[in-house]
Parts: structure tokens; sequence; C-alpha cells
């Protein structure tokens, strides 16, 4: 497949020892991991680093959503420690996201490939009711909420945004080509969706335009995860 998305592999452990014993197996099978907020909580910057060392991009998936001084500085943070693709929260609004791209600047390192900024649009986990301020809305207001979201962050300076496999079509469509996608919530046919709500597969997801495919459970819970990350690979490229 042409422009094959990259398969990130979430490591959605409670403490370093697992994730690291995951890593290692999957080094050379995919690029990409991302480290969370229970991981990172637990295991720190130094988890990043070794991480690094193994040749991984790292997803430092912690979704920061402060006023606009807080969230530029912990993105100058996180572009010190190396991650090579960060996320905020596309709801702080213009002046927090425009503060986390001027915190990413400013701590860029001479050469360093500046980290890639995510807006989170709506939770993967999130239907039409739970929205709180319109719990009667429908699924076409959800993906019209999401598509202003996503638009609004291209002008804010942010790279790209979070989406699910339902939207990546329509801000595709809004944002043009340039604008990187990621989307969760990505399973095989028949691959049960967990706690998800709106999941995709990743033939699907590819064909309508993501860049990155995040995978976590089907893989790391699977009793051979190499082989459950080449089944997703298989789909994409």
């Amino acid at each position: 497949m042409n422009n094959a998305p990259a398969l990130v592999v979430a490591l959605d452990f409670p403490e370093a020892a697992p994730a690291l014993a995951l890593a290692s197996r999957l080094q050379g099978v995919v690029p990409w991991v991302k480290v969370g907020l229970e991981l990172y909580l637990s295991a720190g910057q130094d988890l990043l680093a070794r991480l690094k060392d193994m040749g991984f991009l790292v997803f430092l998936d912690l979704k920061f959503m402060d006023i606009p001084n807080t969230v530029q500085a912990a993105t100058a943070q996180a572009t010190r420690m190396g991650a090579d693709m960060l996320t905020i929260h596309a709801l702080g609004g213009r002046a927090m996201c425009e503060a986390s791209a001027a915190g990413r600047d400013q701590a860029l390192a001479p050469g360093q490939t500046p980290p890639c900024i995510l807006g989170v649009t709506l939770l993967t986990s999130l239907g039409p009711k739970d929205l709180a301020w319109n719990p009667a809305a429908t699924d076409d207001e959800l993906r019209d909420l999401t598509v202003h979201l996503a638009r609004s962050a291209q002008n804010w300076k942010l790279d790209g945004v979070v989406c699910s496999g339902r939207e990546v079509r329509v801000i595709r469509q809004a944002c043009g080509a340039s604008f990187q996608l990621l989307t969760p919530g990505i399973r095989l046919p028949d691959a049960d969706s967990g706690d998800q709500s709106r999941v995709c597969t990743p033939a699907q997801a590819a064909r309508d335009g993501s860049n990155y495919l995040v995978v976590g459970r089907p893989i790391t819970k699977s009793d051979n995860p190499v082989q459950a990350a080449r089944n997703y690979l298989k789909t994409i490229t």
C-alpha cells in the first residue's frame, strides 16, 4: 500500500520491566511505541531514554491540558526529553495550542527533529450520549465537532490530531494531505473492541488517510505479540 501508515504499539503497562521486555521483542518489527500516563508516572524519563536507545520512535501520550504557560513549559520539557510525538487537548483552545508549539520550538536542540504535536479531538471511548453539553447528540454531530476541532488545531499551529477511524476521511478532506492523523481504537475485524466505542480496522483507516495507527492490547496481551504485530502490518503494507 502506497504511503502506508506507521504502526504504533501502545506499551500500556504499569511499570517499566514488562514494557521493556515487550519492546525488546518488537525491535526491528515496529518503528513506534507509545508511552501513556500510567507507564510514564511509573517509569518516567529514564524509560523514554531506554526506548530511544533501543531505536524506537517514542509517542509520549500525556494529553496536556492546562493554562498556556504550563503547557508551553511541559511541551518544552517533553522536547528536551526526546519525545518524537506528543499530545495536547485541542479543547484547550488557541492560546494553549499556540503556546505548546512555541515551547517545542524554543526547546529544540541544534539538529533535533521537532516532535509532532497532535491535538486530541474526542476520546475514542466517547459516544454521542457522552457529550455532557449535548447528551442528545447524534453520530453526525459528533463527527462535525471532531472536524471542527481538527480545523481549529490546524489553525492553531498543531501538526495534526488524534481522531477515531470514523472521522479520518472527513478530516483528511477538510485539512489536506500534510496534516498528520493518528488513529487509536484500531482492531482487526475479529478482535474485541474492549473499552473503545469508535473502533476501526487498520485497512480502513489506512485507505481513508491515517498516518499512524495505535494498537495496544491486541498486541501486548497476545500470546505471540511479534506475530500479532506482523498480522496488523500485513493489512496496511
